[in-house]
């Protein structure tokens, strides 16, 4: 289900360095500044990956998606949403019934993740060895095997 951005919705992240998260965000690059109305858009929806990051991170809910038409037949709505750490699902079936699903997310807020953290200062010997960062530690050996040549 490929993400669009509702333009009325949308007010480019005012007040935000970055401008609008969703372009900040995007792992494929898809988001973009649209340079007429000056809010997101997603430039191609066809090759979206839904990861849904840009729902995670747009402060407007102005990120929606276009459901597919085995899933939402017909007339159903499906609507992602961002709601106290979970990625909440809003569905409107064909025949009015609502149902809400609701699924947590393991992330962090935007610019606070470090991923080195917890981890021992890298040892510069071995940089020009076959070991890999974390090895042999997280390979459980003593020794990472070198190969003979």
């Amino acid at each position: 289900m490929p993400t669009y951005v509702d333009p009325q919705a949308c007010n480019a992240c005012a007040g935000v360095d970055r401008g609008p998260l969703c372009v900040y965000i995007c792992p494929n690059d898809l988001m973009v500044l649209d340079p007429g109305s000056l809010k997101g858009l997603n430039q191609e929806p066809e090759l979206c990956s839904e990861c849904y990051a840009c729902v995670k991170l747009c402060p407007q809910g102005a990120i929606h998606v276009r459901g597919y038409a085995d899933f939402v037949p017909l007339g159903g709505v499906v609507q992602p949403s961002y709601v106290h750490g979970e990625i909440q699902w809003d569905v409107t079936f064909r025949d009015g019934r609502k149902e809400q699903f609701r699924f947590p997310v393991r992330t962090t807020p935007a610019g606070s993740a470090n991923a080195h953290a917890g981890l021992p200062e890298p040892d510069m010997r071995l940089l020009r060895t076959p070991t890999l960062f974390g090895e042999p530690g997280n390979l459980e050996v003593s020794a990472v095997p070198t190969p003979k040549i």
